[in-house]
């Protein structure tokens, strides 16, 4: 039997048309409420910039409001994009929470930029380098290797973060495991790779300050309700609005589930809707359940993230709720 604790949330702040930013990031600390309530092991928010469909631009200052509402689950970020910030800043930010909340929180760390041309011009790190080398500054804040300090960054916790790497290809995880890093795929990027991924990192694994074996998950969308045509009817005000985003207006908020009830998909738009929802999992219980435990059984997780982008906090919770008893039958 696997417990509850097997799963967490991965969160993007999905800000729906009925509501603004500031509900949805309430609606997020509600959401940690819950899913701690409900024994799961995580919650970790992403990185978006320039979007406002997702109110995540900014993980540590979120990761903060969040563990300060609850008291055991672990809380962090998934991911930070770390071309687009300077170490140090994000070690001084993460050394903050790991002061205020020893044990609890967690570092997952990315390679994208997450956002235009445009954004990136905005942000990033002072002094361009290669994603190996920030990463190997940014572990040195929190387990220096000894020799001479040129900048300590304050507070240093008495618990550092845990370290993960979120990627969506074989080449991340491999590099993942030869650093010795916890691994996150991405099945919600790329679905179908997890198992191959996942095998590249065990493979490429070596033992490390972060972690003696190696230790690799699995993040995909998931969207769980009492029928599936419940649940597709939930899963499709996403899908839409990252269509409208696409095509029309990238700066629209999420259509919300009845506006999305009335829209006639086209057949372009049904291809689209088809290639987001089919490989993820979406359903009732009985529908997910099994396709839930050949994921996690043939990429060979460790732990399991849940996405679950659909309006309405009652409906995510019922759907982390759900997701939590096919976790628990496993």
């Amino acid at each position: 039997m696997v417990e509850p604790s097997f799963v967490s949330v991965h969160d993007t702040v999905p800000v729906w048309r009925s509501g603004t930013a500031a509900d949805a990031l309430r609606d997020t600390v509600d959401l940690a409420r819950a899913v701690e309530a409900l024994g799961y092991r995580r919650y970790w928010v992403a990185e978006h910039h320039s979007t406002p469909a997702l109110a995540t631009s900014a993980p540590a200052v979120l990761a903060g409001q969040i563990l300060a509402a609850t008291g055991t689950i672990r809380v962090g970020s998934g991911a930070v994009l770390l071309p687009n910030h300077a170490p140090y800043d994000v070690a001084e930010q993460f050394g903050v929470l790991g002061s205020l909340h020893p044990g609890r929180v967690d570092l997952g760390i990315g390679r994208a930029v997450g956002g235009s041309a445009a954004v990136g011009a905005r942000l990033g790190d002072p002094r361009p380098r290669g994603f190996p080398a920030q990463l190997d500054e940014l572990v040195g804040y929190f387990h220096r290797a000894g020799g001479p300090v040129q900048a300590r960054a304050v507070p240093e916790p008495a618990v550092p973060p845990e370290f993960w790497l979120v990627g969506s290809s074989p080449s991340s995880a491999a590099f993942a495991g030869a650093r010795g890093l916890p691994y996150v795929f991405a099945h919600t990027i790329v679905p179908g790779l997890a198992p191959v991924a996942l095998d590249a990192y065990r493979k490429a694994f070596r033992p490390s300050v972060h972690l003696e074996h190696p230790r690799g998950a699995v993040s995909a969308i998931v969207v769980l309700a009492d029928s599936d045509d419940r649940a597709h009817s939930l899963a499709d005000a996403f899908v839409l609005g990252q269509i409208i985003l696409r095509t029309t207006d990238p700066d629209t908020l999420l259509p919300t589930e009845e506006e999305t009830r009335r829209h006639h998909f086209s057949s372009a738009e049904e291809s689209f809707r088809r290639e987001r929802i089919d490989p993820q999992l979406v359903g009732s219980l009985a529908t997910v359940a099994p396709r839930f435990e050949a994921l996690v059984r043939e990429s060979g997780a460790d732990e399991f993230f849940a996405l679950s982008q659909i309006p309405g906090l009652e409906q995510r919770i019922r759907s982390y709720e759900l997701l939590a008893k096919a976790a628990a039958a496993l």
